[in-house]
């Protein structure tokens, strides 16, 4: 493993070098669509779940064009194709880039975490824009090359953060630059949405035996770089894949990447310095739930090199999910309603800032202190429009990757930690590893399945 990360170090070194002296096409790589008379040819990469909202925002705007549409299940995708009907279908997105290359100029990547680098790695290296669903990628190391190659080639970028988009985030992210409440002594993020345990959080194990799956669903395709492994109705496909580490990241990869995103935009926040996992004591004490299923609930906290928004050299920012919730005490400080189940809260030197997680309005506290002081005036915007104005030429995205990349980096650090709970992991950002806990680093990255390496990555 130490040898593997190495290499990928001196050989971004040697690609980020290359780049600076020529452009995207000594690297391989297309240069980036230009759209035609002012209308985007785009494709849809995954269109059941949260593919087909993301399909009709699309379709919303005025200057898109639904080229082609892709989905590895045919009862998808021939709903999809209903509200699209001159859109070109294909149950490969593989096949999809390849046909469509010179037809389109953006995708939209709306499918299982495991699936997101592949297809939108493919995708930027053909001089595509890319709109991904959240999180970025399914691993740490993933995601580093993501963010560096979409930056190097130089295409419009979206992570699927749609909350970014709200007044509230907005809001937010503007009164956490403001100082509205100090200097952020402590941050505590939590999603304790009720009914997700039993809904998302499966406990397993997978059954021993599984079956064929069904003929509308091509199952190895949807398996893509994911281990082999047998169909089972109920379990994976459509929402439940979230919760087996083969194919999610658990909730603090989902969800993580909305609650975080004020904060992390706010404060300006770069790589942390460690981070360690308490998980419950039932997954744990399982062998088999800890090789194959997430948590059911988690307390994550990172060390965060400290800043000019911050109170001392050192950030803590602990999240909280499931099973686990923020210490009453602070709890408390939101005496106005109920403290928000999904949502962030900082704690400042001359008050603190609950980011409800939905749209809500940021309040400060205690309430009687700040009533007379405005706040910031932001609109909301529709985050899935805003990526297409930035590929016809507006100006830029909420969550281009460059931003969101390191973010993710940072919450799926978190995922690591839970595979090796109550365990202190020491982050060197430059190598990409755990220097005190060699173990660990195993978690970064994983293996393709056979016929599914991409030529350039790894």
């Amino acid at each position: 493993m130490k040898d593997q990360f190495e290499s990928v170090s001196r050989r971004d070194f040697l690609l980020t070098s290359a780049a600076v002296l020529t452009p995207p096409l000594f690297l391989g790589m297309s240069l980036p669509a230009s759209a035609a008379d002012g209308k985007l040819n785009h494709a849809c990469i995954g269109v059941g779940g949260m593919g087909a909202h993301d399909l009709k925002n699309f379709m919303q705007h005025p200057n898109v064009n639904i080229t082609a549409i892709c989905d590895v299940d045919s009862d998808v995708l021939k709903k999809a194709s209903a509200l699209v009907p001159n859109a070109r279908t294909y149950s490969d997105w593989r096949e999809l880039l390849d046909k469509e290359k010179k037809n389109i100029q953006s995708v939209n990547v709306s499918v299982p975490d495991h699936t997101h680098f592949s297809a939108a790695y493919q995708a930027i290296r053909a001089g595509k824009h890319v709109y991904c669903q959240k999180p970025m990628c399914h691993d740490v190391a993933e995601v580093r090359m993501l963010t560096e190659i979409a930056v190097k080639a130089g295409v419009v970028t979206q992570l699927g953060t749609q909350v970014a988009s709200t007044s509230c985030d907005r809001t937010a992210v503007q009164l956490i630059k403001d100082k509205a409440i100090g200097k952020i002594k402590h941050a505590y993020l939590c999603s304790n949405r009720p009914g997700a345990i039993d809904t998302y959080r499966l406990v397993g194990p997978r059954p021993a035996q599984g079956q064929e799956a069904p003929a509308n669903l091509n199952w190895d395709l949807w398996l893509g770089t994911a281990p082999k492994r047998d169909y089972a109705p109920d379990i994976y496909h459509q929402a439940k894949w979230r919760a087996w580490q083969d194919f999610g990241t658990g909730w603090s990869g989902d969800i993580g990447c909305h609650i975080f995103d004020a904060v992390w935009k706010g404060l300006g926040l770069k790589a942390p310095k460690s981070v360690i996992a308490e998980v419950q004591q039932s997954w744990k004490d399982s062998p088999e739930r800890r090789a194959d299923t997430w948590p059911q609930g988690d307390h994550i906290t990172w060390v965060f090199p400290g800043n000019d928004f911050t109170e001392s050299d050192e950030l803590t920012l602990e999240w909280f999910d499931g099973l686990f919730y923020p210490p009453e005490a602070v709890r408390a400080l939101y005496s106005v309603e109920e403290y928000p189940a999904e949502s962030a809260l900082l704690v400042g030197t001359e008050g603190a800032l609950p980011i409800p997680h939905g749209g809500a309005a940021p309040i400060r506290l205690p309430e009687s202190k700040f009533a007379n002081t405005p706040l910031p005036a932001f609109e909301s915007r529709n985050h899935y429009h805003h990526f297409v104005d930035a590929c016809l030429g507006g100006e830029k995205t909420e969550s281009h990757f460059a931003q969101s990349g390191p973010m993710t980096e940072a919450i799926l650090l978190g995922t690591v930690a839970l595979r090796a709970p109550n365990e202190l992991l020491e982050w060197d950002a430059k190598k990409l590893k755990f220097p005190n806990h060699p173990e660990a680093n195993k978690y970064l990255k994983r293996t393709y399945r056979k016929g599914w390496q991409i030529k350039g990555a790894f």
